[in-house]
């Protein structure tokens, strides 16, 4: 036989098919297996025969051998897989030690292999895409062969047109089908492995397996069914998806996929509400088409069936201890443990127990939901008649009183959706839904749209209108405890029966009838045949007698809303919704008050407060909203068959952000009423920022005229320089430049000791913060001034050498300058040196006599030179 990698495909010789006789039925069990056993010696020397022609010829075959004798396990499972691809015939040793390796309890290495299998098993060529493997004894031509020669043995020729070829072929796909079930046994020890990646793996594998080839596709699937309950949610949850998908590869496939979960794990006795729970909400996704109305009809069935088991009452069993101080009696009637309080075991036991209680009330509930979920989306595909569901009804009228809230809210919109494809009991509904508006637990619900929506199909459909009165009156009533998004939900969903119900226009507008408002009927009094004197009680002949009718006055305390006499009164309840401190509140109320036009329909999750603090702090919505999960039952957006929405809205996601100068730059009347505290705040912050930016700005304008020009600053400086020379006209006496010519370094030195004062003010300033101004320093090139401070020594030995009169001198040099100064300088500048001066007073006296000491010094000193 040739080697290729589709082994079933190929070309043989076409058999007879067997004729069936009522003589012989079956080919006798010692013929198959001799015939079996030949068959194998068949194949196993066409696998010889093989590996001896490709080992010497085939080069790949060649490496193949190196690699798998001294690779790594990466390595070895790589060629050991490509063997096998290229013919699976001829290649059951490599097929055998992949299997051999899957087999090791090392989990790496078991994970590794397997998935090789799987690639080879599911998205190869070794199994038939459509058909299953046939065993041996089951191939439909070897009893048409054989069934003349009853007593053949292996010495004897075989049967025309039987050919070897025939038997290879048989002999490999029995091995290889028993091969495939040793494979599936593995991925069963896997599936229960104690580690979670492992099991992860395995889920993968049997999902892949049975989603590519149909063989073995009851064990696969039992496998993947089980795993619904695995302890693991993750896997659990991903189980449910791979169930999923495999229902949209394979639609015909799901009949049989809900018998298997119905079977396996629903009614199967001991199984955990955990595993109950996954299979319910795995149901409740499946896809269904107007085509499938039988696969509508099981699931209902199982979903009443699931109603009766959750809403049963469990059998009363006695506890052994009823609490942790509790005593235990036995079936004698004595105490045991001589009646003690119980241990720390035991306290920690009845703990534990009571929180797995609670656990499985809170999945009971949860399971409800799910079931509920179920109905909602199967009924509008079966076709059923209205004695299965009036069987049902009680039960569900029943789920109505559940402890959850939003359990309730699924029940009553199946009863909703029943009411209108079938007649149910509509009083009984409106009663219960009458009833639920007065449920605390609808404060807190976070099905509050989906219970809105519910509300307005029901009194939609209703025709009584004194029933929608009444319904209208509660409702405003019990909306004032609620948040404002409720309330804007609810008073949009009367607008909305406005427009249905012609009589709930006058209900808002005409006014109560008071109680003293009473009727008074006349009636003339017959005259008697004969007069009579008149007695206390009787009344004067001709005056007209009346008798009071009294109405019937509303009374929203009554469970039938058509006997609340809700017609008789008004809708005064919409009055404090008009000072409503929330903005859109009011806005609806007075909409809806006045007669005018409505606003735009409502998400409730606009008017909440943790939207109010996001726009504050500037988080706007989501461009998208991203997909819970990869389900396709995703929750539903804002569309025209819903009256509101608990979604962010297309209209909120493309606002402009509060902050932005867009947003708060538009005009008032176009802002929304909730908004409008952002337009005003923002308003005013921005005109404030926008003024305080165009001072600034002509401040660093102002600045920059000032300091742009260095001729003007040393002009300045000149000035100032000859004010100051002028004020002490005996220091450089006529000719300033005259008066050092005889010694320019004393000159020098001199003009240094006015640049250090006036570097001594600027660095005061510099101090505060402030910059140095033209004033304050007398030269810009630093690099020629001279620090007096270095060679003070050299002028003087101590401090006694100062002069006497030096602090009257100084004050004088002060004096002037505040005179000079403010002249040069501006007013601005003056205040500057005011403040510098009064902070230099209060230091100690300068190391530095005043410029008249120093002329003497260098008088005296130029007379001792001459002498």
């Amino acid at each position: 036989m040739e080697p290729s990698p589709d082994w079933h495909t190929t070309s043989v010789p076409a058999l007879v098919s067997p004729h069936v006789t009522s003589k012989i039925a079956f080919l006798p069990p010692e013929l198959v297996s001799r015939v079996h056993e030949h068959a194998k010696s068949l194949l196993a020397a066409e696998n010889d025969r093989y590996a001896s022609q490709a080992g010497s010829t085939n080069s790949a075959q060649q490496f193949y051998s190196t690699i798998m004798s001294s690779g790594t396990l990466s390595d070895k499972i790589s060629a050991l897989t490509l063997s096998v691809q290229e013919s699976p015939l001829h290649n059951v040793r490599a097929l055998e030690s992949l299997v051999g390796l899957a087999r090791k309890r090392s989990r790496g290495q078991a994970v590794e292999v397997l998935g090789a299998l799987k690639d080879l098993f599911g998205i190869g060529t070794v199994l038939p895409s459509d058909r299953k493997l046939r065993t041996f004894a089951s191939q439909p031509g070897l009893s048409a062969a054989f069934v003349s020669k009853l007593k053949w043995t292996v010495n004897d020729a075989l049967p025309k047109p039987l050919t070897q070829a025939h038997l290879i072929l048989w002999a490999f796909e029995d091995w290889l089908k028993a091969t495939y079930f040793e494979i599936l046994k593995i991925l069963e020890t896997w599936c229960n492995d104690e580690v979670v990646f492992a099991r992860g793996k395995a889920v993968d594998y049997v999902c892949q397996l049975l989603k590519e080839k149909p063989e073995q596709e009851a064990n696969l699937l039992r496998l993947l069914v089980n795993k619904l309950g695995d302890k693991d949610k993750k896997i659990a949850s991903k189980t449910s998806y791979h169930i999923l998908q495999l229902e949209t590869a394979h639609p015909l496939m799901k009949p049989t996929i809900i018998s298997a979960i119905e079977s396996d794990l629903l009614f199967r006795p001991g199984q955990s509400l955990h595993a109950q729970y996954y299979a319910v909400i795995t149901l409740n996704q499946t896809i269904l088409s107007s085509k499938e109305e039988e696969v509508a009809k099981k699931l209902l069935d199982i979903y009443f069936s699931l109603f009766s088991k959750l809403l049963a009452e469990p059998q009363p069993v006695k506890p052994s201890i009823s609490g942790a101080n509790a005593i235990k009696v036995n079936e004698n009637g004595e105490i045991q443990g001589g009646g003690g309080s119980a241990g720390k075991a035991a306290r920690r036991k009845l703990a534990e127990k009571e929180k797995a209680t609670t656990v499985d009330d809170d999945l009971r509930e949860k399971m409800l939901s799910a079931v509920l979920t179920g109905v909602n989306r199967a009924v509008p595909y079966a076709t059923t008649n209205d004695e299965v569901f009036e069987k049902h009804m009680d039960t569900v009228f029943r789920v109505t009183h559940s402890s959850n809230f939003n359990t309730s809210i699924q029940a009553l919109m199946l009863i909703q959706q029943l009411s209108e494809t079938h007649q149910g009991p509509v009083d009984r509904f409106y009663r219960t839904l009458y009833e639920s508006l007065l449920d605390p637990r609808l404060l807190t619900s976070s099905k509050q749209a989906l219970y809105l929506n519910l509300l307005f199909k029901s009194i939609r459909s209703d025709v009584d209108v004194k029933r929608v009165k009444a319904f209208v009156k509660r409702l405003l009533q019990v909306v004032s405890m609620h948040q404002p998004a409720f309330t804007c939900g609810a008073i949009y969903l009367l607008r909305e029966l406005e427009g249905i119900f012609a009589p709930l226009s006058a209900f808002v507008d005409d006014r109560e009838h008071n109680e003293s408002d009473e009727e008074e009927v006349f009636h003339d009094v017959e005259q008697a045949p004969a007069p009579t004197l008149p007695t206390p009680h009787s009344q004067p002949q001709g005056i007209p007698t009346h008798r009071p009718r009294k109405k019937e006055l509303y009374d929203g305390r009554k469970r039938d809303p058509s006997h609340s006499n809700a017609s008789q009164s008004c809708l005064w309840e919409i009055l404090p919704f008009l000072k409503h401190y929330h903005p859109s509140v009011s806005l609806f109320a007075h909409r809806f008050l006045l007669h005018e036009p409505k606003p735009p329909k409502p998400d409730l999750q606009s008017h909440t407060l943790i939207h109010f603090l996001d726009r504050f702090v500037y988080r706007n919505p989501k461009s998208t909203t991203p997909a819970r999960g990869a389900s396709i039952m995703q929750p539903m957006s804002l569309s025209p068959t819903h009256l509101v929405s608990s979604a962010a809205s297309l209209r909120d996601r493309n606002k402009q952000p509060v902050n932005s100068e867009a947003f708060w730059k538009q005009e008032a009347a176009k802002v929304e009423a909730d908004e409008v505290f952002f337009h005003k705040y923002f308003s005013a912050v921005g005109k404030g920022r926008e003024k305080a930016r165009k001072q600034k700005d002509k401040k660093k304008r102002k600045r920059a005229g000032d300091d742009g020009s260095e001729d003007d600053g040393e002009g300045e400086e000149e000035e100032i320089w000859k004010a100051l020379v002028g004020s002490r006209p005996d220091i450089e006496g006529g000719d300033a430049e005259g008066e050092f010519d005889d010694n320019d370094d004393d000159a020098e030195g001199l003009d240094d000791m006015n640049e250090e004062m006036g570097s001594a003010s600027s660095d005061d300033e510099d101090e505060e913060g402030r910059n140095p101004t033209a004033a304050g320093s007398l030269d810009d090139d630093e690099d020629m001034r001279i620090d007096f401070r270095e060679d003070v020594d050299s002028l003087f030995g101590s401090d006694d050498d100062v002069p006497s009169d030096l602090e009257t001198a100084f004050e004088k040099e002060v004096q002037a300058t505040k005179r000079v100064v403010p002249e040069a300088a501006g007013t601005g500048r003056a205040r500057n040196k005011e403040r510098k001066h009064k902070r230099m007073k209060l230091k100690q006296l300068p190391t530095f006599a005043s410029a008249d000491d120093y002329a003497k010094m260098l008088e005296g000193e130029e007379e001792d030179g001459g002498a």
